[in-house]
Parts: structure tokens; sequence; C-alpha cells
């Protein structure tokens, strides 16, 4: 927990937040992160997390646009391609939100300067 002068947040909110994830979005990601070294498709990954095949490619678009995800490209014997997806490394990550985090940091220094 950070406590920030009228409110309490739990790290998880400051990820979502962050990253500007929806609930499904951030559930997917969390999955993820937990099952980081496998490599899995959107239908595997629908499966194993109980969300629907369509949330689960529009959730892996905005992960991967978020750049907290990798895609790999998956080649099937009769022709035709599978994305596979899994979580970049945590560290990775971590700077990503870090960057965010200090953006908003400085932005928010900005307004009280002009303020």
């Amino acid at each position: 927990m950070i406590d920030f002068a009228c409110k309490t947040f739990d790290l998880d909110e400051i990820i979502k937040c962050s990253l500007g994830l929806t609930r499904a979005e951030y559930r997917l990601f969390s999955f993820m992160i937990k099952n980081n070294t496998e490599w899995m498709s959107t239908s595997e990954l629908s499966k194993r997390t109980g969300l629907s095949l369509s949330t689960m490619q529009r959730c892996m678009k905005t992960l991967h646009e978020k750049n907290v995800v990798e895609r790999h490209q998956e080649n099937l014997g009769g022709g035709g391609y599978n994305y596979i997806y899994r979580a970049k490394d945590k560290e990775h990550i971590k700077k990503v939100i870090r960057g965010i985090i200090m953006n908003w940091s400085s932005k928010v220094g900005r307004e009280l300067n002009e303020w």
C-alpha cells in the first residue's frame, strides 16, 4: 500500500492506472506476469483465464501496444500463422511504469508552479 495524503493506493491499482488498463486487460496482464516464461496463443489464454476469445484479442492488442507483452508469429504447417504472446520481463515493465509515473510527477510539478 502507498499512502498519498488522503488516499491509500494498492500497487495493483497503480500499475493498472499508470498503464491505463481496463479490468479485463489487467486480469490478463496479471495472469501473464505470473506465467511470463510461457508463450501462449489467444485461444490458450482465453481457456486459462476464462475471458472470451474476442475480449482476449482486444486485450492482447492493447497490451502489445503498451509495450508490456511480446508477440511472436508462429507459422502453421498448412499455411497461415498464429500469434503467440508472453509478458515482457518485469524489469522492462517496471521501467515502463516508472517512466509513466515520472512524466506524471513532472506534469504535476509544472501545474503546481503555474498555480
